[in-house]
């Protein structure tokens, strides 16, 4: 499988090596040397990726690689890892990631604004909503998947502790990601197709947060 305009799909063990190669060297002194690595190995192959899963998931970001270290105590400038992300609606969406470990695939909703926090809240807290989503997270993980993204640490104000959900109440964001490593399909159109598989098995979340968050 071949997109066009970049190339075939599947990134090479070599793309893996590359950020391991990174993480020991995150200069522009590596990053001038390498560059064209990663174009070939990295880039390339993941605008491939995400040109032949948009017709069916839409157009993907596919971010840059370089740090916003304004405002961080972490001067190094280059990211660790290259991640794409179809948006379903704000900070919402689908996202694959190359980086040392290899491939990670996943959805879900990486930031939230006040509003949207509440809305969150008051659909897990509904009976039936909230143990929808449950029941969802439930079978997601029996399939491989993790759950992460930023959570309070005790309870979220007005909540008390021995809500029967409050695990969930406790998320701010909520992703649900699977890692892979380095498998022989990494190298292989398969890439797509396990991408794609796993989307769609994530889109039940997606249509949840849509229609009880918006």
């Amino acid at each position: 499988m071949t997109d066009g305009d970049h190339g075939p799909v599947g990134f090479s063990v070599a793309a893996a090596d590359f950020y391991e190669d990174l993480e020991n060297d995150n200069s522009r002194t590596f990053w001038t040397a390498r560059k064209d690595d990663y174009e070939t190995l990295v880039r390339r192959p993941m605008l491939a990726l995400t040109a032949v899963l948009a017709d069916e998931f839409g157009p993907a970001k596919v971010f840059r690689p370089y740090r916003d270290v304004r405002f961080s105590a972490d001067k190094t400038p280059y990211k660790t890892h290259q991640g794409a992300f179809v948006s379903t609606s704000p900070a919402t969406g689908y996202y694959v990631q190359i980086d040392a470990s290899g491939v990670r695939v996943g959805a879900g909703w990486y930031d939230a604004t006040a509003d949207r926090k509440h809305r969150f809240r008051q659909a897990v807290d509904d009976p039936r909503k909230g143990s929808a989503l449950e029941r969802l997270i439930d079978s997601l993980v029996a399939k491989g998947f993790e759950v992460g993204g930023d959570r309070v640490k005790t309870r979220p104000r007005g909540w008390p502790a021995d809500h029967p959900r409050i695990d969930l109440l406790r998320h701010n964001t909520l992703t649900l990601m699977r890692w892979y490593g380095t498998p022989g399909w990494m190298e292989t159109p398969g890439l797509a197709t396990r991408v794609a598989d796993d989307w769609r098995t994530l889109t039940p979340l997606l249509d949840w947060h849509a229609q009880h968050v918006g």
